[in-house]
């Protein structure tokens, strides 16, 4: 572990796995079957040394903060109110971003204090197609300007305030479009992970931000040419699952051929998800509280980890 100036701690690591300290690894079998078929790649290596201890430390500040909380409230005189402890969880398309979430919704549940987990992808907020059609942003899903931030800090400010239910829009990635009238709920929820590709970010002209409401943020990172390649085999696995099914909006890719297809999903790389990567989501890397930094083969090889 080394220091910098701005007392960023590095970890590499076999560093950050001892601070595991002696958090058990209460997943059994079915638990760990489950959060492998979110990721096949993933080990249990990994959910030990690095998701462990993630979760430990999320585990100690969701305790620190309803504490800081419930000061202000009994100062006031009022009953505290249950306010969720909202973690913000950025990074590149196909950098593995889901996975994440859900293996730190699976542990985090488990942790007696905070038992309700529940997990929110910024993609329910962005606007529907025939929205992003009429603004001429079809080809910009995923930027910025491409997400209704309005819906998505009126939805974070009313989380924050405790409110009792609090519902969030649903995007279908077999439709490639938000689902009309479809909508998940939270109740109340212990802690909130809001997953997505947008969410340190700042817009200019506006009073509050997304990640004004976060309690703690990380960044997934990797090479850009690892990502690349992740989401050129992504898409072949997709091309085989998902496209497949006639509902799909990308139904017509299942039939192309290999090579076809590889330079397709290198082409969308290079002219939006490469572009979106490098100008709008890495530049906000610098304002995550925590960094996990994988290596070509996913696994997180350094953890950052800012005081």
């Amino acid at each position: 572990m080394h220091h910098m100036a701005d007392e960023e701690l590095i970890f590499e690591r076999a560093q950050w796995a001892m601070l595991r300290a002696s958090t058990p690894l209460e997943l059994g079998d079915e638990d760990l079957a489950e959060l492998r078929g979110i990721n096949e790649r993933l080990d249990l290596d990994e959910v030990a040394e690095v998701y462990l201890p993630l979760s430990r430390l999320l585990s100690l500040h969701a305790v620190a903060t309803r504490d800081h909380y419930s000061v202000t409230d009994t100062f006031l005189g009022v009953l505290p109110a249950p306010r969720p402890y909202i973690i913000g969880l950025a990074g590149s398309v196909a950098v593995g971003k889901s996975t994440t979430a859900r293996i730190l919704r699976a542990l985090l549940a488990r942790w007696p204090a905070h038992p309700r987990v529940e997990l929110v992808t910024t993609d329910g907020f962005l606007f529907p197609n025939r929205e992003l059609a009429a603004r001429g942003l079809s080809e910009r899903k995923g930027f910025p300007e491409s997400y209704d931030t309005a819906a998505l800090v009126a939805f974070l400010a009313a989380l924050k305030r405790g409110e009792p239910d609090v519902s969030a829009p649903v995007y279908s990635h077999v439709r490639y479009d938000i689902i009309d009238g479809e909508e998940q709920v939270l109740q109340q929820p212990d802690v909130v992970i809001v997953e997505g590709l947008n969410v340190l970010q700042t817009a200019r002209g506006v009073s509050r931000h997304v990640s004004d409401f976060f309690d703690f943020t990380i960044y997934v990172d990797a090479e850009e040419r690892d990502i690349e390649q992740w989401f050129v085999e992504r898409f072949f696995t997709l091309r085989a699952t998902v496209f497949a099914d006639p509902d799909s909006f990308f139904h017509a890719y299942a039939s192309m051929g290999e090579g076809e297809a590889e330079s397709f999903a290198r082409t969308v790389w290079s002219t939006i998800n490469g572009v979106n990567l490098r100008e709008e989501i890495l530049p906000t890397r610098a304002r995550a509280h925590l960094v996990l930094e994988k290596g070509p083969d996913h696994r997180v090889r350094q953890v950052r980890l800012r005081r």
